[in-house]
């Protein structure tokens, strides 16, 4: 009876040109997709390999497949898995590997992006073969079954093997299942493996089964498929599970616990891989809308307001820097400082500083007694026009690795991550901030008639965001459960930040940051310079000595007005306050009553209220009344009546005044401390030089060096440039030519003399493979990891993903080889 009548589909047989190896696979391909294969995995391109057999044997190692499988969305992976399943060596009777693997993953949809998934594996160097005989990996497919990650426990072989099953126990279980006794254990596996890969059969055996063992095996259909169970006096349903491989004890050194093989299983299952297929992506849903004008009018607000934020923070430190902790970074006490100055939070205090650091607007001085403070930088970004300086804090936030919201949390060691500290960087971070605003922006964009769902000033779900970034990097950011592993945490704190950025407006991607997004800076200032109000050159005074800038000021008198009066409220308008304080520090900046008077008049829309000028007069009219001078100290002053005055408060007793002359009073407390004391008093001192001048007092603005701004740490090598990638492939296909060209062979070296067996590695492999099918033992020259040299005999069984495995006569042992380690190949003499 034929194939054709018997129900089975006879096996495809490969072509004469179907690659045998990975090496053959990629030789077929051509040059576009070598490229892109060593864009997608640039680990593979350091150093650039000398053919295409060192290219994939580096492309099976194990740190890069991990890499690769890293990088694969929900189904791509799901994909992967099942061809883990698979046997890594089919044979005649076994059905095709891709109707097997259509099998595993079932549904149309499931169809219909199956060829998508075999593409990008293929593209990605994980699957080779011909045409409709997909085949992963030798490292993917260990990486792959060893984790379980569909579930299912090992095969009915493996199990067997693991628990040592005697030959005559093989033949008890043969007859439990009704069928017929065979000579070897390797037949009755066989057996068993049919009957359990044949659904009507398991289904008619299955039928026979004593109450509760369905349930036992129900319990771990879908994984982990390991379970306990009391094998030495197993219950009548573990029993009779045991006595028909349905259920295999783990090994001697695991008693009590049972397995449930792989075929057994995925009979339970109805032949499916996976309990849930996830064959395209989740949608990220809206959470609400808003009108596009109104997102972009609210996220230019708020760029405003960061711009704002980061020249405060900066420019209270370059007055009073904060010191540099001897681990780096900056201390508890001065991040609550500057939280308590900008207004905000601790984490937004931290992510301002990281921010301007990030940009290069800030940096650590290097003294002697280190301090953070702005660097040069910092005045030439506060030349720039607004739309320039934003640009300038933000393109380096987008590609940036370190991660502001760790700042607070512990590291591995349970040290305390601090802001400008060491161990914040994620290399993660810039490819799922990336990821999410791009989200935001196939979610926000202008709709078309080929896409109508997306709606302008359409605000996401952070929900279903992160299920979507879940299921494009499943493997990604996995440290512990959703949704408090790294990935989903990313998620957040883009979200967070790019609000306060201003990317971002009540949750919806502004206009104005799409540019920015595809690396077009230019073009996002151009659109943001319309939304920013110009700076204004007025404020209005109120009667309550209150002054209103209804808008941003223009720097100089932003930078006039606030050493005049203090802040007392910020937001869309500022609100500053004058105290007698403030305009003593106005004076002692230099300026004069009249000059105060003429500045408020010329920038005041309003008229200035009475109650402002008396308190200008007022201080102006105490200010530089008493001098103070080092004596230790002294207080000099022409009114003799304000000295006895002074001398008569009971407040100045601890300055332990006394009188030298008629207009001076010695202390022996230090100058800044008599002008602090006499300050508090309610008094208006004046410092005095040893001329008698009066020294002004503004603070010195201090600077760092140069700085450079910190370098992204890459998460692996980077992206490679389009010539680099031409030139790599250019010399692998050259270096290829030159070691498949044909050439006479050496003359095998026998073992007497010692010397090693020197073969290429094209040579080297096509002599492996075509040992494998003909069965002829081999000479080969190894190097160990230790750099020691022997000669072995090996009977090659299988060359793979960079490996041979074969039976070494020399050891008496089946053995594992990896080719690169094996100088050469030659066959064995007659003799």
């Amino acid at each position: 009876m034929s194939s054709e009548q018997n129900g089975r589909t006879p096996p495809r047989q490969a072509g004469p040109s179907a690659p045998r190896t990975l090496a053959e696979d990629l030789r077929a391909r051509e040059d576009g997709a070598l490229a892109d294969l060593l864009r997608t995995r640039p680990d593979l391109l350091s150093p650039v390999p000398g053919d295409l057999t060192q290219l994939a044997t580096r492309a099976g190692t194990r740190a890069s497949v991990a890499r690769a499988l890293e990088r694969l969305d929900q189904f791509t992976l799901q994909a992967a898995q099942a061809l883990a399943l698979l046997p890594s060596s089919p044979t005649p009777a076994d059905p095709p590997p891709d109707e097997a693997l259509a099998a595993l993953l079932p549904g149309d949809e499931a169809a219909a992006q199956l060829p998508y998934a075999l593409r990008r594996l293929r593209e990605q160097a994980l699957v080779w073969g011909g045409e409709g005989q997909p085949r992963l990996v030798r490292t993917a497919r260990e990486l792959l079954t060893s984790a379980s990650p569909t579930g299912l426990g090992p095969t009915l072989a493996e199990a067997a093997t693991t628990a040592k099953l005697s030959p005559a126990r093989l033949q008890e279980i043969l007859a439990a299942a009704g069928l017929p006794a065979t000579h070897d254990p390797v037949s009755a596996l066989a057996a068993l493996t049919s009957l359990f890969t044949d659904r009507t059969r398991t289904e008619a055996l299955l039928g026979g089964a004593p109450d509760g063992a369905g349930a036992l095996l129900r319990k771990l259909e879908w994984g982990p498929p390991y379970g306990t169970a009391d094998t030495e006096a197993p219950s009548p349903p573990v029993a009779w599970l045991l006595d028909r491989g349905l259920l295999v004890q783990a090994g001697p050194s695991e008693p009590g616990k049972v397995v449930l093989p792989r075929e057994v299983a995925l009979q339970l299952r109805g032949g499916h891989a996976h309990r849930v297929l996830e064959p395209v992506p989740p949608p990220v849903a809206v959470a609400r809308a808003h009108d596009p004008q109104t997102v972009d009018a609210t996220a230019a607000g708020q760029a405003l307001a960061a711009l704002a934020a980061v020249e405060e923070l900066l420019t209270a430190w370059e007055s009073e820097p904060p010191p540099v902790l001897r681990a780096g970074g900056l201390g508890v006490r001065d991040l609550k400082r500057a939280a308590l100055a900008l207004d905000v939070p601790e984490p937004t205090a931290a992510f301002w500083a990281e921010l301007a650091y990030g940009a290069g607007l800030l940096a650590s001085d290097g003294e002697a007694d280190e301090t953070y403070a702005p660097t040069p930088a910092y005045d030439d970004w506060l030349r720039l026009p607004p739309a320039e300086r934003w640009t300038r804090l933000v393109a380096p936030w987008l590609t940036a690795t370190r991660v502001a919201g760790l700042v607070g949390e512990r590291d591995a060691k349970g040290r305390t991550l601090s802001a400008l500290g060491p161990g914040l960087d994620r290399g993660l971070a810039p490819e799922i901030r990336g990821r999410t605003l791009a989200l935001l922006a196939e979610l926000s964009e202008e709709p078309s008639g080929a896409a109508p769902d997306p709606a302008p000033g359409a605000a996401p779900d952070p929900a279903t965001l992160r299920e979507r970034m879940r299921w494009e990097r499943p493997l990604r950011g996995q440290d512990v459960p959703p949704p408090h592993d790294l990935r989903s945490r990313l998620v957040n704190w883009t979200l967070t930040e790019a609000e306060a950025l201003g990317l971002t407006g009540r949750g919806s991607l502004a206009s104005y940051a799409r540019p920015l997004l595809a690396d077009e800076p230019k073009a996002a200032e151009a659109a943001l310079s319309p939304l920013l109000p110009p700076p204004l050159d007025h404020v209005l005074l109120q009667a309550d000595l209150t002054a209103v800038a209804p808008g941003p000021l223009e720097r100089e008198l932003a930078t006039a007005l606030g050493t005049l009066a203090d802040v007392e409220s910020k937001g869309g308008a500022t609100v500053y306050r004058f105290t007698p304080g403030s305009v003593r520090r106005a004076l002692d900046a230099g300026r004069t009553a009249a000059d105060l008077h003429a500045f408020l008049a010329a920038h005041s829309h309003t008229p200035v209220p009475q109650p402002l000028t008396y308190l200008i007069d007022d201080v102006a009219r105490k200010h530089g009344v008493l001098r103070v001078g080092a004596a230790s100290s002294y207080v000099r002053c022409d009114d003799d009546a304000l000295l006895t005055e002074l001398l008569a408060d009971k407040r100045s007793a601890p300055l332990r005044l006394r009188l030298l002359a008629p207009t001076v009073l010695a202390s022996p407390a230090p100058p800044d401390q008599l002008l602090a004391r006499l300050r508090d008093m309610g008094y208006a001192p004046a410092a005095e030089s040893s001329d008698g001048d009066v020294l002004l007092t503004r603070p010195d603005a201090h600077r760092t060096p140069p700085r450079t701004a910190p370098a992204p740490v890459p998460d692996g090598p980077p992206l490679p440039a389009r010539t680099l990638l031409t030139a790599a492939v250019r010399a692998i296909r050259a270096g290829d030519h030159a070691a498949t060209l044909p050439h006479t062979p050496p003359r095998p070296s026998a073992a007497p003399n010692g010397d090693l067996p020197r073969t290429i590695m094209a040579e080297t492999l096509a002599t492996m493979q075509s040992a494998t099918l003909t069965g002829t033992p081999l000479w080969i020259g190894y190097v160990n990891a230790d750099g020691a040299a022997s000669q072995r005999v090996i009977a090659p069984v299988k060359v793979e993903g960079g490996f041979v495995t074969a039976y070494d006569h020399t050891a008496d042992e089946v053995r594992t080889y990896p080719l690169h380690r094996i100088t050469g190949v030659a066959e064995v003499p007659e003799d």
